[in-house]
């Protein structure tokens, strides 16, 4: 059997980061087994549907490299399909008109309730003769349910779930309008696409079961399902905005890579050994839905961001400085000549060991662009005291004398000032990394030195000792 998956957001919101790891999932399924990924956008809630969140949706999966191998369906163009498959089993006796009110429907609901029992629907048109049907009266279509007996799931994550019949009410299939709800839609739609496979939030659990219903009553054969665990929070509450960035567009816009939002998604609720650096090809080889955990996974954003730092780091220097780039122009550096970007690509080795984030990257690229004279914060100026000033006259002629401009050279030159003059290296250091880069939390002295080269590093000094 060729695989045949799906993944089918609604376009009401931001894409979450629940549904992305869902599709991510799907996505590895197929490609472990060479067989298809496809996508359907789920747009019949027309009030809440806006194009804006299908592109947002188009544009995430791309991001995150998750390729679907058809062009979109959109479910909203199937109503006349879906009621189709409704008339087939009207006519069949599998499904049938049911002219209850209203008003019935919440006395019935009241009364079940006030006696013990299921408030789900009680069958009332079941068996009652067509004839019987009030003229002209607004009807739903409901599916014939079995009464005895249980519907067991044998899901390929949760393992064997079973629901006793009786629990499961003659649902609507078609509203009084005539439109589909959203238990119908789905079956014919993951039928018609032949999705052998219906991998989904554990949330969608209980729809299955009446899933398995619509299965039944059509004659089609029931797809594999498989159940995986919500996504929570660090402190085991169900993921929102309190704990931060759940849309994946968020942590585009915060600078994380592309690679460390999938390994950080791969690894919730799934894992493989003790392996938590896991690229794209290894995921695809080892990823199997047996060894999806049963239980919510937490996302915790400190580890995250400790990933996303490890991923930074392994970008060369041209990579990190192009990803970079919007977050560069963001900081307000939107025209830098050649000499700027030259400084930059030297620097990103450096600014990558410091860096969390791309914006952090971004934030970073000041202290390599700006020109002379510079503003000094308030903790650097403490460093240009007379005795700071007094060792950065020192090395105007220390570092000019440098002949060998590369990080080691320019340390090696510093440490020897420091010892020639007794000096503690702290103080040596300190009035170079304010007069250079005008802050105390900034990249190391010998790092931005290096950068400049010697020529800008000489013109700061200068500028700071008038």
């Amino acid at each position: 059997m060729s695989v045949v998956t799906r993944f089918a957001p609604s376009p009401t919101g931001f894409l979450h980061i629940g549904g992305v790891r869902t599709a991510l999932f799907n996505w590895l399924f197929a490609r472990h087994h060479g067989g298809k990924y496809l996508l359907r956008i789920e747009d019949t809630d027309k009030e809440r549907s806006t194009q804006e969140a299908v592109e947002a949706i188009l544009d995430g999966l791309a991001w995150m490299g998750l390729d679907h191998d058809e062009a979109p369906v959109f479910q909203s163009t199937r109503a006349a399909r879906h009621r189709e498959v409704v008339e087939q089993m009207l006519a069949q006796g599998k499904a049938y008109k049911c002219f209850a009110t209203p008003e019935e429907l919440t006395q019935m609901r009241e009364t079940a309730k006030a006696e013990g029992r299921n408030p789900g629907y009680d069958g009332r048109w079941r068996d009652r003769d067509p004839a019987e049907a009030p003229a002209g009266e607004p009807y739903v279509v409901r599916v014939n349910t079995p009464t005895d007996g249980s519907t067991v799931i044998e899901d390929v994550v949760q393992g064997r779930v079973e629901v006793q019949n009786a629990e499961i009410d003659d649902f609507v299939l078609l509203r009084g309008d005539g439109s589909p709800t959203y238990m119908l839609a789905v079956c014919v739609d993951d039928h018609d696409m032949g999705v052998t496979h219906v991998i989904r939030g554990d949330d969608h659990l209980n729809n299955a079961f009446r899933q398995a219903q619509i299965y039944a009553a059509a004659d089609w054969d029931l797809p594999a399902f498989g159940h995986i665990p919500l996504i929570h929070g660090a402190d085991g509450a169900k993921l929102s905005k309190r704990h931060g960035a759940v849309g994946v567009e968020e942590y585009r816009e915060q600078g994380y890579l592309v690679d460390s939002v999938f390994n950080a998604l791969l690894r919730l609720g799934w894992s493989h050994g003790d392996d938590e650096i896991i690229s794209r090809e290894q995921a695809v080889e080892w990823f199997d839905l047996a060894d999806v955990n049963r239980g919510a996974s937490r996302l915790d954003t400190d580890k995250m961001l400790a990933l996303n730092a490890h991923y930074l780091k392994e970008q060369d220097a041209s990579t990190l400085l192009t990803l970079a780039g919007p977050f560069i122009k963001a900081e307000g550096w939107t025209d830098i000549d050649a000499d700027g970007l030259a400084r930059l690509a030297l620097a990103m080795p450096a600014v990558a060991d410091r860096a969390k984030t791309l914006a952090d990257v971004g934030s970073m690229a000041k202290y390599y662009l700006q020109e002379p004279p510079i503003g000094i914060e308030e903790k650097a100026q403490k460093a240009l005291s007379e005795e700071g000033l007094a060792v950065l006259t020192d090395m105007l002629g220390v570092l000019g004398d440098v002949v060998d401009w590369t990080e080691e050279g320019i340390k090696s030159a510093m440490m020897e000032y420091a010892e020639t003059k007794e000096l503690k290296v702290g103080k040596v250091f300190q009035p170079l990394r304010a007069a250079l880069t005008g802050a105390m939390a900034s990249p190391g002295v010998t790092e931005v030195a290096f950068a400049f080269g010697k020529e800008k590093t000489l013109r700061h000094l200068q500028a700071v000792l008038g």
